[in-house]
């Protein structure tokens, strides 16, 4: 199968699981949101740890972990990723989805920058146009909320850090994976056994059903980031960042028709730029000119 092609297909799939994420979360908004994140870095460290022994990719982790400058990096990206985890779970069980949904509208957009600025990527004349159509719909929207839309900004910028600092690491996406839970389990674990002591802890005291979701978020989480990062080193960053485009889309729908948010005029107008500009990005990059491979 060609780079390009494959890189595209493991993108997809995790922006989608990623984009039906809020019904997941929902299921779940009985638990305090900093537990949901303990569980979902504890029981992902665990699913990474079996996927690593099955692989047999365990002398590739040791190296990786014993080099210095790669190691820096993973504290950043663990940092980020827990940030953006925890901001998401919040933002869902608050009834704030399509906040969120606007948050990885912006997040493409902050990847193309970064994508540009620190590995000189280049658009041509339509796809620089594409990024203007595209920036101006977000920005009515932000302006007609009336307010500094804090969780949108988390994690568009949280989340696009993130890819770009894995993009450039030298680590595949499962040892990358396995070191950025490495470094948060500790902490998590402490957290959580620290409910238990003290009869808070979930896992111990609702039912079957939610200890199952609980295990589950880590095995999706696992998945899902060893296929993003496994995508993103295949594309051009910028490429990646409109094809993210599909997360917010399915979180907006969700956010609207399942759990019945505000869906404004507003909304209408700014959502067309952006997908218009989607739109004349891909149709670019599939006519002017061939993916270059990343």
């Amino acid at each position: 199968m060609h780079k390009t092609t494959e890189g595209t297909i493991a993108i997809i799939i995790p922006f989608i699981l990623w984009g039906l994420f809020p019904i997941y979360w929902k299921s779940l908004e009985h638990i305090n949101p900093t537990q949901l994140l303990a569980h979902r870095i504890v029981w992902s460290f665990i699913f990474v740890v079996l996927l690593l022994t099955a692989s047999r990719q365990w002398k590739k982790s040791v190296s990786i972990i014993t080099t210095y400058s790669d190691t820096r990096v993973f504290i950043a990206t663990s940092f980020l990723i827990g940030v953006n985890w925890l901001t998401y779970i919040w933002a869902v069980n608050s009834d704030q989805i399509v906040e969120a949904s606007l948050g990885y509208f912006i997040n493409p957009l902050v990847n193309v920058f970064l994508g540009i600025v620190s590995l000189r990527e280049r658009l041509n004349r339509w796809q620089v146009f594409s990024v203007l159509l595209a920036s101006f719909g977000l920005i009515f929207l932000t302006w007609k909320l009336g307010r500094v839309p804090w969780i949108a900004l988390i994690l568009a910028f949280t989340l696009g850090t993130y890819g770009l600092l894995r993009k450039i690491v030298i680590a595949n996406s499962m040892t990358g994976l396995f070191i950025e839970t490495a470094i948060l389990t500790p902490f998590a674990l402490t957290y959580l056994i620290n409910l238990s002591l003290n009869g808070a802890n979930a896992f111990d005291l609702v039912d079957l059903k939610t200890d199952f979701l609980l295990i589950g978020s880590g095995l999706i989480t696992a998945v899902t980031l060893l296929l993003f990062v496994h995508g993103a080193r295949r594309l051009r960053y910028s490429t990646v960042g409109f094809l993210q485009y599909i997360i917010p889309t399915l979180k907006l729908l969700l956010g609207v028709f399942l759990y019945e948010e505000p869906f404004t005029r507003t909304h209408t107008i700014s959502f067309g730029f952006v997908w218009t500009a989607i739109l004349i990005y891909l149709t670019s990059s599939v006519f002017v000119g061939k993916e270059p491979s990343a």
